[in-house]
């Protein structure tokens, strides 16, 4: 089929390749030339474990093309998919929709033949009721579909989430148009995607929702880990013994920093926004706003306590900045929080994270990036393992630190806390004693 992705963010860029290797004609549009030329080049925007690979097999095959020109773009193809930015409007929790109406006022000009257009960007209730009245004024009904497939990508997994998904959800009211995207989604389904059919609103739902709970159980965990340090009891026990119910499940309950990245931020808000204006009170969800927005400030407390309020030119090693390992994404890390305000207090700061160098940090004199682990831990006071990388999992402390003083707070529970004493390290853990 003959597809284009107007956006090429992360979940264009990410679902155009996919969309290509499974032998679609994809088109990627952006007016951002820069990055389109770049993308020619294999130059790939964003770190995504795999993209920059299929990228290159797939535009040497000519099965993907990037473009500025969204006219002639809209003009070849059959299916169109919005997959612009909708982040959260200054001084307020709902989604910006700036870009997704102007993409659908564009496309009203540009339709020459029966399209069917998909919101692929999350979105929140009723936008495709409104991307439909925009694109009427100018098209008659039976020249456009308007439809909602929200994506499920993991950064960092997003490929494999792609090629191997839990469910493909279509919002559809048209007929024709689920005919032709069950086609589209064949390859997947016979894998054992499950394809669900539902109504448009239902779909653009179905995405806040399970972004809503997911956040839930993370933000659940964590309160959980603050009664077991309290307790004396191991966050890691509990999280295995809730885990094992089949109506609970192991997934997302691990204790840690704060959630953030793309999508629960911005979607927890979006979702009490939207029930707001429908007079519905969301309060499970604010409360896990409000929890989540204190995590890295009751975090920092604790390396307040850990260094004994001493924090004054003491060298801190941050293992991670990045939200989550596998991905350079730095949107509400809880770093963002904590490195600022141990620099203020005059804290010496070096981090090293394997996608490098963050512009985030670059006008505080006292933080400094390091190219290697080695030279981040040396002469460090506090190490504080802030993501799970991979280069984390496995560090020989022994031979690494030269000073028997340094303290580890490990906050992703990466290390045995009885291995540590053994070697007699000083070493903090989030939710054990």
């Amino acid at each position: 089929m003959k597809l284009c992705m107007i956006g090429t963010g992360y979940v264009g860029l990410v679902s155009g390749v996919c969309f290509s290797d499974l032998g679609n004609d994809v088109i990627c549009v952006d007016k951002d030339l820069n990055k389109i030329n770049n993308l020619k080049n294999g130059i790939i925007p964003i770190y995504e474990p795999g993209l920059e690979e299929l990228v290159l097999k797939n535009t040497k095959s000519k099965k993907l093309t990037f473009s500025n020109d969204l006219a002639n773009s809209v003009k070849k193809s059959d299916i169109i998919f919005i997959c612009v930015g909708t982040p959260t409007k200054k001084n307020s929790n709902s989604a910006d929709l700036t870009q997704i109406f102007g993409v659908a006022k564009e496309l009203s000009k540009l339709i020459n033949r029966f399209k069917i257009i998909i919101t692929k960007s999350t979105v929140p209730v009723t936008t495709g009721d409104e991307i439909e009245k925009i694109i009427k004024k100018k098209q008659p009904k039976n020249k456009f579909s308007v439809v909602s497939n929200p994506e499920f990508l993991r950064e960092g997994e997003a490929i494999r989430d792609f090629t191997f998904p839990d469910r493909v959800v279509i919002g559809s009211n048209d007929l024709k148009s689920n005919k032709i995207l069950k086609s589209l989604y064949s390859p997947l389904i016979v894998k054992g995607a499950k394809y669900i059919h539902t109504s448009r609103r239902a779909a653009e739902l179905i995405k806040y929702a399970s972004n809503s709970f997911l956040a839930t159980k993370i933000t659940f965990i964590n309160e959980i880990a603050n009664l077991c340090e309290k307790t004396n009891i191991n966050v890691d026990d509990i999280a295995i013994g809730m885990g094992l119910d089949e109506r609970i499940g192991s997934r997302f309950l691990r204790a840690g920093p704060a959630y953030g990245g793309s999508c629960f931020p911005k979607d927890t808000k979006a979702i009490v926004s939207t029930a707001d204006k429908f007079k519905t009170n969301l309060s499970v969800i604010k409360s896990v706003i409000k929890s989540n927005e204190d995590r890295s400030k009751l975090l920092l407390k604790r390396v307040y306590k850990i260094l004994n309020n001493k924090v004054k030119n003491k060298n801190i090693c941050f293992l991670g900045v990045t939200f989550k390992a596998n991905t350079d994404d730095m949107r509400d890390s809880s770093s963002l929080t904590m490195i600022p305000e141990l620099s203020k207090k005059g804290a010496l700061i070096k981090y090293f994270d394997p996608t490098g160098f963050k512009n985030d940090f670059k006008k505080y004199k006292n933080v400094q990036y390091m190219m290697s682990i080695d030279t981040c831990l040396a002469n460090a006071d506090l190490i504080i393992i802030h993501t799970e990388w991979n280069d984390f999992k496995s560090l020989n402390f022994k031979s690494l630190l030269k000073s028997k003083k340094v303290i580890i707070y490990d906050m992703r529970n990466l290390y045995s806390s009885n291995k540590m004493n053994k070697l007699n390290i000083k070493y903090f853990s989030v939710g054990r004693s």
